[in-house]
This record gives structure tokens, C-alpha cells and sequence, in this order.
């Protein structure tokens, strides 16, 4: 399985947000623009929270059954590599998403002296900070559920 890279987010995030600046542009030369609904930013935080919950989870239960405690519940490598892909999955979204809201809000700090569109714009920008706090909990998910590398340097491999 491939590791996240912020480069392929920022890339995402990037062309995402010229689009999106580029087709608020457009859609306001006929007039109106499309909203940036409250629940954008909630529904991102909410995704952050539950990759978040998940990592600290797995690394609590990975970390007891490192000290062979009795009571551990062993993790499933196919529930770990399951939320893996989920954090991947949704860091991939999330920059495209707040790719969006950022070129959207972009384009609505020409107007911040409309209440509307004031409004719409920090809608925006939470929306853009939400969609980075899932892309960090999903790193940290990445982090807590990687195998430990091979050691070649001396012949000996790393239990996995």
C-alpha cells in the first residue's frame, strides 16, 4: 500500500481551488453564486474526529499488545489496513473539497463588505481549516498503523 504524499494533496487541493475560483468567477458574471453550506465545515470536522478516534484507538491496542499485556485485544491487520485506506480515502476529499471551498472563498474576499457573502466566506475558510484537520488525522492513522521497515543494512528483518 502507497503512503499519502502532500504533494499528490497539494496538487489536488491546488487545482481544485483555481477551478473553483475560476467557476465562481464565471457563475457570478451571470449573477448569482452557488452557497457554501454551514454544514460543509461540520461534516469535515466530523470526519477528522473519527480518523482521529480511530488512530488513537489503534495505537492504544497496537502499543498493549507490544508489551504482551494479557488483556490486549490483538488488531486485526486487516481492520488496520481498512482504516488505512479510509484515512487515504478521505484525505483525498478532503483536499479536493477544501480545494473547492478555498478557490471559492478566494473569490469571495473581493465582497467581504456584503454580510452574505461575509458569511459565506468564513463558511469557506472554516471549511478549508476542516478539510486539513482531516488530512492530519489521516497522516497520523498512516503513522500509528505502519510496519516497521526492513533492516538490510545487516541482514536481519524487523517482526512485523
Amino acid at each position: 500500500m502507497k503512503e499519502l504524499r502532500i504533494r499528490t494533496l497539494a496538487a489536488v487541493f491546488l487545482v481544485a481551488g483555481v477551478l473553483s475560483w475560476a467557476g465562481a468567477r464565471l457563475w457570478n458574471s451571470v449573477g448569482t453564486l452557488p452557497r457554501v453550506p454551514l454544514a460543509a465545515p461540520v461534516v469535515l470536522a466530523l470526519i477528522a474526529v473519527v480518523l482521529l478516534a480511530t488512530a488513537l484507538s489503534l495505537r492504544s491496542r497496537l502499543k498493549a499488545q507490544r508489551e504482551r499485556r494479557p488483556d490486549a485485544k490483538r488488531v486485526d491487520p486487516m481492520m488496520a489496513a481498512r482504516a488505512v485506506v479510509f484515512g487515504q480515502a478521505s484525505a483525498l476529499v478532503a483536499a479536493l473539497v477544501a480545494g473547492m471551498y478555498g478557490g471559492t472563498g478566494a473569490f469571495l474576499l473581493e465582497s467581504l463588505d456584503i454580510p452574505a457573502r461575509r458569511d459565506q466566506a468564513i463558511y469557506a475558510g472554516f471549511s478549508v481549516l476542516a478539510g486539513l484537520a482531516v488530512i492530519a488525522a489521516a497522516f497520523f492513522l498512516e503513522r500509528v498503523c505502519k510496519l516497521p521497515e526492513d533492516d538490510d543494512t545487516n541482514g536481519t528483518t524487523a517482526p512485523a
